[in-house]
């Protein structure tokens, strides 16, 4: 992760047509989360605090929705009071987010099931192809395919297709 970091950062240094700014919109390629689809975790370990209502995952946590997978080192499960569903997550620890066609990476997400919002924080990396994208921030709206990016936006396009 920390090589791949850096191959792009000396990218954005050397190739022409580098863009740097302050936010800007994205459409993720084919992404049809679906928040309402049932959540699959495989973790290390698993504590559960029926008091809080909430569970914390550690150690290689796995969570796959659909089509998307999300893998960090910790994750912060919190239930619905009245349905007692899965309505928020809250992961750290190296954060991966993927698609069929792309990957992010960050220090932490919170993903909102409720309204299939999910936030990146922290030296955010997108991938979609050959091209890149870092901030430090980026909100993914998983309903509609859609994202956000703000906080010191630098991206690299490349029209070659890796050429």
């Amino acid at each position: 992760m920390v090589f791949r970091r850096a191959c792009v950062l000396a990218l954005w240094l050397v190739l022409p047509g580098a863009v740097a700014a302050q936010g800007t919109n994205i459409t993720l390629g084919a992404i049809n989360a679906d928040p309402t689809a049932p959540v699959e975790m495989t973790a290390d370990s698993l504590t559960v605090d029926q008091s809080t209502g909430k569970a914390v995952f550690s150690g290689n946590v796995v969570i796959g929705q659909g089509a998307m997978r999300i893998s960090a080192a910790r994750v912060e499960v919190s239930y619905s009071d009245t349905t007692r569903a899965i309505n928020h997550l809250d992961a750290t620890g190296g954060v991966t987010f993927v698609t069929a066609t792309e990957a992010a990476e960050a220090e932490e997400a919170v993903y909102d099931l409720t309204t299939g919002m999910l936030v990146m924080t922290g030296n955010v990396l997108l991938t979609q192809g050959p091209s890149a994208i870092s901030s430090q921030k980026m909100t993914v709206n998983l309903k509609e395919g859609t994202a956000q990016m703000e906080g010191g936006v630098r991206t690299v396009f490349n029209q070659n297709g890796g050429n």
